[in-house]
């Protein structure tokens, strides 16, 4: 009988110790290790803002497709380094969601530094917003910010992109 209460306890106790999963790469590099310190006079500043669909409507209002959203920030120069200060993640209803960094990083010329929501990531709803801070040098191009929805089931596929527009 104790043999029979001690295997029960452990199978109980081996499925409660599941690791909880990362539902969105809030960190999918190492945003410390892109930290710039700008010290030059000569930048220019902007916004931009980028819609995402981490949830878009199937069939009826009332049920709705999740996605995964990868959302992409390129430096368009060829010349020259570009900064990003800021990139917050807002839902349907204008509530912030989570910053992923609130300092300046960095990207090389011609780079390209994603961030991924997970599809399990429902947060943003059907309207989520990304609003990214950045500066240039005044002489270089402006960074360009996209996002690309996808989802597969079986043998059926959804996948659509938005392009960030630049707001005062």
């Amino acid at each position: 009988m104790k043999n029979i209460f001690l295997i029960i306890f452990s199978t109980i106790l081996l499925i409660s110790c599941k690791e909880e999963k990362e539902i969105s790469s809030i960190n999918p590099v190492n945003w410390e290790k892109r930290i710039s310190k700008i010290t030059d006079e000569n930048f220019i500043s902007g916004a931009t803002h980028l819609s995402v669909y981490s949830q878009v409507y199937s069939y009826t209002e009332h049920k709705k497709h999740s996605l995964t959203v990868t959302v992409s920030m390129r430096n368009t120069d060829r010349q020259d380094t570009i900064y990003i200060k800021k990139a917050d993640y807002y839902d349907t209803h204008g509530k912030l969601i989570r910053s992923y960094f609130n300092h300046p990083i960095y990207l090389a010329p011609m780079e390209t530094v994603e961030i991924v929501i997970d599809e399990t990531d429902k947060e943003g709803g059907t309207g989520g917003n990304f609003m990214f801070d950045w500066i240039i040098k005044q002489e270089s191009n402006q960074p360009l910010f996209e996002a690309v929805m996808i989802s597969t089931s079986g043998q059926q596929g959804l996948s659509f992109t938005t392009t960030g527009v630049k707001v005062h």
